[in-house]
């Protein structure tokens, strides 16, 4: 028999999100060799979390060296988001074949969750958008860790889709390393 007297169930409290209020002000600007030093300590500083989701056998520290910066600047453009000056956040914007490859998106652990990687991805596909149509540009590809859940989880609120075959796009688009490649899957959007 049921008892009519009302049975209080304990759940445990599930766990809240902090939202942050949104940065204000973020100046968006190309990066400068004058730049690689800042750039690169953002890089590997937001990318000691990637520990709470990678293998050990694929953490790479540091995630970056100055030359490697140098390298991928050979190929693509990087562009920081700045906060009173001071850099906080890091993107790679480069050209490949019909498309225009979002790449190396680092914010600084607190200032994320504050809208400014958001700005600096939307100010790429602005430029994406402007210049890549005499390219031919047809969509917009962003690369990210299969189990990075904050950067998979901003890619969908900014209106980016899990692409069909990420390991298709990422042979096509880019040149990374086969354990990079098997870890990782592509989000895109039209240009």
């Amino acid at each position: 028999m049921i008892s009519s007297q009302a049975v209080a169930l304990h759940f445990p409290a599930r766990p809240t999100r902090r939202i942050l209020a949104p940065v204000a002000q973020v100046t968006i600007r190309p990066l400068t060799v004058a730049d690689r030093g800042t750039a690169v300590d953002v890089i590997n500083t937001a990318a000691r979390w990637y520990s709470d989701f990678l293998p050990p056998d694929e953490l790479h520290d540091p995630e970056m060296t100055a030359a490697q910066w140098d390298d991928e600047a050979r190929r693509l453009s990087w562009y920081g988001g700045f906060l009173d000056g001071t850099l906080v956040a890091v993107m790679g914007f480069e050209y490949s074949r019909d498309a225009a490859l979002l790449r190396h998106a680092y914010i600084l652990p607190e200032h994320q969750h504050h809208g400014i990687g958001l700005r600096l991805a939307e100010h790429l596909e602005s430029v994406a958008r402007r210049e890549g149509a005499a390219r031919g540009v047809r969509r917009i590809i962003v690369g990210t860790y299969a189990r990075n859940y904050k950067a998979r989880g901003a890619l969908e609120k900014a209106g980016y889709r899990l692409s069909a075959d990420s390991g298709a796009i990422l042979r096509e688009y880019y040149a990374i390393p086969e354990d990079r490649l098997r870890a990782s899957v592509t989000y895109e959007k039209p240009a």
